[in-house]
């Protein structure tokens, strides 16, 4: 890396206020709403937006299934919190990418074996396409997709009635996720090879995905905070591991009649770099920036705004529909990297009564 990229390195400064700090505040006015109303799922409001994981739990022999699609959407390169032409990639790189299109179809179950524990498990299918640009010109284009790791957890609750709830995340992340995508990129000369570290569909190791929730209700209003990470266990069978990641955020929703309600919430992640070397880009290290380990953290602060629609009576009864729209308003990343313009996300979820159940 040149003297003049260097220079352009920043630190990550930490998140004036982190929603956990949020979160406080409203856990200290939760006396004065406890016993105003008890928590309900069966209001529109009566779950987080579509893109919170693990939110809620289940009674006892309940249990839900959920489908969510996932686009994401990058392009422009960032160093620190600095946007970067092309042009600059390219004094330290030989190629550049351009832009990303992220797209992930999530498919859920949650069930619970009594009121205090639901157990979930997510399976993730990924398509990823990235296009690039040569110094000389020359664009070009990669893609992969396949099955993504597959998360498993228990949500353990701590308090179970009234208005305000809480519960623990505890989970594991299996590496089912290729961590051996293969392509031909511009320099690779028609032959396949191995890609870049954002093009590959999974981990490569086990994760702990350790959180904590808080959930709260009113008359028309609905609240929730939740802090969640990912602990990367091992170095992958590719030699190096990817960063821990840790998540933040707070939500406040309005129920506009009994079909729907309107959410906002602020979302604060932060993930380090990368850690070892896949030896497949032992030599490429100034050829394109996506494969380089120390160029793969950052925070991102997005305002999420979502649309709930919880469907009371008739034939579709219990199901809901939802969908968020993540802007970002802050970026920090180790770059030069690719930002985020915006995410999209668009889901379905039903719950079902104990078999058996009348």
């Amino acid at each position: 890396m040149s003297a003049q990229h260097t220079l352009r390195r920043r630190t990550i400064p930490p998140t004036a206020l982190p929603p956990l700090l949020i979160a406080g505040l409203i856990l200290a006015s939760a006396p004065s709403l406890a016993g105003q109303v008890e928590w309900s799922s069966s209001r529109p409001d009566g779950h987080a937006p579509i893109g919170v994981m693990g939110d809620h739990l289940h009674s006892h022999g309940e249990w839900m299934l959920s489908y969510r699609y996932m686009r994401m959407a990058m392009a422009g390169n960032r160093d620190g919190t600095e946007r970067i032409e092309t042009d600059e990639v390219h004094k330290d790189f030989m190629v550049a990418p351009l832009d990303m299109a992220m797209r992930m179809h999530m498919a859920g179950l949650m069930y619970a074996p009594s009121d205090a524990v639901t157990l979930m498990a997510t399976a993730h299918w990924l398509d990823n396409s990235m296009n690039l640009v040569t110094r000389a010109g020359e664009a070009a284009d990669v893609a992969s997709s396949g099955v993504g790791d597959i998360g498993v957890s228990a949500l353990i609750g701590i308090r179970n009635a009234g208005s305000v709830r809480a519960h623990l995340n505890a989970g594991v992340s299996i590496p089912v996720g290729s961590i051996e995508e293969m392509g031909v990129t511009p320099m690779s000369m028609g032959e396949e090879v191995q890609l870049p570290y954002p093009m590959q569909i999974g981990s490569g190791s086990w994760d702990l995905t350790p959180g904590l929730t808080v959930l709260g209700m009113t008359g028309r209003t609905s609240w929730g905070a939740q802090g969640k990470a990912k602990l990367r266990l091992n170095e992958n069978s590719r030699g190096y591991r990817r960063g821990h990641e840790l998540e933040t955020t707070a939500w406040f929703a309005l129920r506009a009649s009994e079909l729907a309600s309107l959410s906002g919430r602020t979302l604060v992640r932060r993930w380090g770099n990368h850690s070892g070397r896949d030896a497949a880009y032992h030599h490429h290290s100034m050829m394109v920036p996506t494969v380089r380990e120390d160029l793969r953290g950052g925070t991102r602060v997005d305002i999420p705004l979502g649309l709930n629609l919880y469907v009371r009576s008739g034939p579709i009864a219990g199901h809901r529909i939802a969908v968020e729209w993540h802007l970002p308003v802050y970026q920090n990343l180790n770059g030069p990297q690719l930002e985020t313009d915006w995410v999209l996300t668009v889901g379905w979820q039903k719950a079902f009564e104990p078999i058996g159940h009348h």
